[in-house]
């Protein structure tokens, strides 16, 4: 190797270790803010976003820019161009999903926005609505029993949490009841919505078996009063669907989805 080959290599190395520090201090700051914010009793505001004419459809559009926690104040808005936060939690099992769901709603290149500590995963996206920037913060908890400590954290705050499970493997739908109990200890005015993975999978089981996990599915939405929907990362069913329906529920804009009790299709139930 040449000495200027090994120079670049060099210089490679200590770019993304000086780019990943960054994103740490910048991380844990953000994390000091929230203490703060919490001991002093404040809480975050939303913006309000204008009403549309019934007419028109609620458009969202998205970038993968990445998005910077403390380039937030302390009440929510962005020092320069009023970015709006809303913290998005996901719960369930291991193995059914949710970060292959959170990647895809994300898009490609993740490693770019996301951090990894100890069970809980951070990825940020920012979202165009109207004129208004919306940062969305996706906590994904791992599903073993350890990464269940991190449950406070990744649901204080939430203005929605996704209870998932795997479509194809009763046990983890089994799960999802304590899962919402575990959130709501720590979160009770979070919009609950109830996701079941991989329907690409699910369409392939006898009919029977998926008449039983329909049933079982809403009869757990309707406890927990949560939106069921079906969906899958693979095939990009619903993903962005569900985030453009937390966005209405959350400041009240005039778009909604439509009930699907159809076999065969992917339920969305509420």
């Amino acid at each position: 190797m040449t000495q200027l080959s090994r120079k670049l290599v060099g210089f490679d190395v200590k770019w993304c270790i000086d780019e990943r520090m960054a994103f740490l201090r910048r991380f844990f700051r953000f994390f000091w803010d929230k203490i703060i914010m919490c001991s002093t009793g404040k809480h975050i505001r939303y913006r309000r976003i204008p009403r549309f004419p019934s007419s028109r459809s609620m458009r969202i559009t998205e970038t993968v820019l990445a998005y910077d926690p403390m380039s937030m104040s302390s009440n929510g808005y962005e020092t320069e161009s009023d970015l709006v936060a809303l913290k998005i939690s996901l719960l369930g099992d291991c193995h059914i999903g949710k970060t292959s769901f959170m990647i895809k709603y994300v898009g490609d290149e993740p490693e770019k926005r996301c951090l990894e500590m100890g069970g809980l995963n951070l990825v940020e996206k920012i979202s165009f609505v109207q004129g208004a920037r919306i940062a969305y913060s996706i906590w994904d908890v791992g599903g073993d029993h350890k990464a269940r400590d991190q449950i406070p954290i990744a649901c204080k705050d939430a203005s929605a949490i996704l209870i998932m499970f795997d479509l194809t493997s009763r046990s983890t739908l089994n799960s999802v009841i304590g899962w919402y109990q575990q959130a709501r200890k720590w979160n009770k005015t979070a919009i609950p919505i109830l996701i079941g993975t991989k329907f690409d999978d699910f369409i392939c089981l006898p009919l029977a078996m998926q008449w039983t996990i329909i049933i079982q599915a809403r009869a757990y939405a309707q406890a927990m009063k949560a939106t069921l929907f079906f969906s899958s990362s693979t095939y990009n069913i619903n993903v962005n669907k569900i985030f453009k329906f937390i966005t209405a529920k959350i400041f009240n804009l005039p778009w909604t989805v439509k009930r699907n009790l159809t076999i065969g299709e992917p339920i969305i139930d509420f």
